[in-house]
């Protein structure tokens, strides 16, 4: 609440400091800024969640397309106690990555890349699954919304202000309205906001953004009880070298990983959406038998000595211990290739082809422009008819 109060406050002062320079009165600066902030805040609530998923070139898909996929979710579900059944979709990417979008869990959907489902045993899925079913229950995707619109707001502002001041806005009016030695105080303040407020606006988002990653860790390690599916897949997350193509800076916080994370970066470094991968590994590495709230708790506090708690002790007083649970996946081969075919019969639905199982065996892709009634399958010779010609 106290970083989302900053970020208001910083998106208010620029809009004071904007009206009082530019605009012949703060009340003005004033009116722009909660005209913007509520149209963005409109737009970003009725239809962000479709924006968002749009952009990513994220396809919907159903418990016949993927069952595992679908179970998995649905079993994550049920142990956050969320009410509805959230949408899925999978992104055609190799990048290893996943988020979560809706204003409320009523309307919700998890967003997955074809590379994660491909690389990823069961419990690293249910992992990575219960900790975006946690920026669900815990309304982040809400609270990320509304922050990234007050961002993109003090953004807007800014450049409104360069244009203004380019375009000698401030110069004219101080010229016919006199007091020539405040509203020079004002243009220089304008101009140190202008460069200053949307860097600082992008600070506290990112603050906001890491806690809450840090919150999403601990609730998916209590809905798993098994705190090292999520720490194995982040690790293979983190090994991975593809980028999201279809992220963007505005979309980046939403994923469970920084998407356009590098080599070398520092593990302090501002400039990022997420915390250092290697901390969210060990502090769930180190909860020890527990899967619990406090038991995250203290792994947290043990890696941040001298820091803030990430819960309070209101929220921890009626946690309940929960003892670590064994994995439920052998991590075969057979289980990876099942998985692997799965994504792949299902990519291929998605881009038209036609799937055909031959008794052999074989299963043949048909490319949606192959004009005949059937197929020759090239390993046994028999001849199928294509559904639905």
């Amino acid at each position: 609440m106290i970083l989302v109060t900053a970020l208001a406050a910083v998106l208010l002062v620029l809009g004071y400091v904007l009206g009082a320079a530019f605009l012949g009165g703060w009340q003005a600066g004033f009116a722009l800024a909660l005209v913007i902030w509520i149209i963005l805040n409109l737009v970003a609530f009725f239809a962000g969640d479709s924006i968002l998923l749009a952009i990513s070139h994220a396809k919907k898909v159903s418990q016949e397309d993927h069952p595992r996929l679908y179970n998995v979710v649905e079993e994550m579900k049920i142990a956050s106690g969320l009410e509805y059944m959230p949408e899925i979709y999978i992104i055609d990417d190799p990048a290893l990555n996943a988020f979560a979008t809706g204003r409320n869990p009523k309307k919700a959907a998890v967003a997955i890349t074809s590379g994660l489902l491909q690389k990823l045993n069961r419990d690293e899925l249910q992992g990575v699954i219960a900790h975006e079913m946690a920026h669900i229950k815990n309304r982040d995707v809400l609270l990320m919304t509304l922050c990234s619109i007050l961002l993109g707001a003090i953004t807007i502002l800014a450049e409104m202000m360069f244009w203004s001041m380019l375009f000698g806005g401030g110069r004219s009016r101080r010229s016919s309205g006199g007091g020539g030695g405040g509203q020079a105080i004002l243009m220089l303040v304008g101009i140190l906001l202008m460069i200053l407020a949307p860097i600082l606006a992008q600070l506290i988002y990112f603050a906001i953004s890491r806690r809450r990653e840090y919150l999403a860790d601990a609730s998916g390690a209590l809905y798993t009880r098994y705190p090292e599916g999520l720490a194995s897949a982040l690790e293979k997350l983190g090994s991975s070298t593809g980028q999201l193509k279809s992220a963007t800076k505005a979309t980046a916080p939403m994923y469970i990983v920084n998407p356009f994370r590098k080599k070398g970066m520092s593990a302090n470094d501002l400039s990022s959406t997420h915390p250092p991968l290697s901390e969210r590994i060990r502090i769930l590495r180190s909860m020890g038998g527990g899967a619990g709230l406090a038991d995250y708790e203290q792994a947290y506090e043990k890696a941040h000595q001298g820091g803030k708690p990430l819960m309070s002790a209101t929220a921890l007083a009626g946690a309940a211990a929960i003892t670590v649970s064994a994995p439920v996946s052998a991590d075969s081969r057979s289980e990876r290739l099942d998985m692997t075919r799965e994504t792949s019969d299902l990519l291929w639905k998605h881009s038209d082809h036609s799937l055909v199982n031959c008794e052999c065996g074989t299963r043949l892709r048909v490319p949606p422009h192959f004009k005949g009634n059937s197929v020759k399958c090239p390993h046994c010779g028999r001849i199928n008819p294509l559904p639905g010609r």
